[in-house]
């Protein structure tokens, strides 16, 4: 079975807030943020996605959920490049 870390966006009034996280349904997870259904922090908004990798094993996606969740540099380098292609 395939994992997937993701990173999501949302903008509300003119305020970027941003969510990583894993999943072994990419699809479903965004579908479920955006219902409300998804994490307490993400409810209310309209999310996209931002980034996402698979990886082969559960393991190694969590390890890199957790990296990058810490990693703000590279989460913010992320956001900038979607936001100047997409302008959302």
């Amino acid at each position: 079975m395939n994992y997937y870390i993701y990173l999501i966006a949302s903008v509300k009034k003119f305020k970027v807030k941003s969510y990583v996280g894993y999943t072994n349904n990419i699809k479903k997870r965004l579908h479920l943020h955006n219902l409300g259904k998804g994490a307490k922090s993400t409810r209310g908004r309209k999310w996209k996605f931002i980034y996402f990798k698979k990886y082969l094993t559960k393991k190694k996606a969590m390890s890199q959920e957790y990296y990058l969740k810490k990693d703000k540099k590279k989460r913010k380098l992320l956001m900038l490049k979607f936001l100047t292609k997409n302008q959302i």
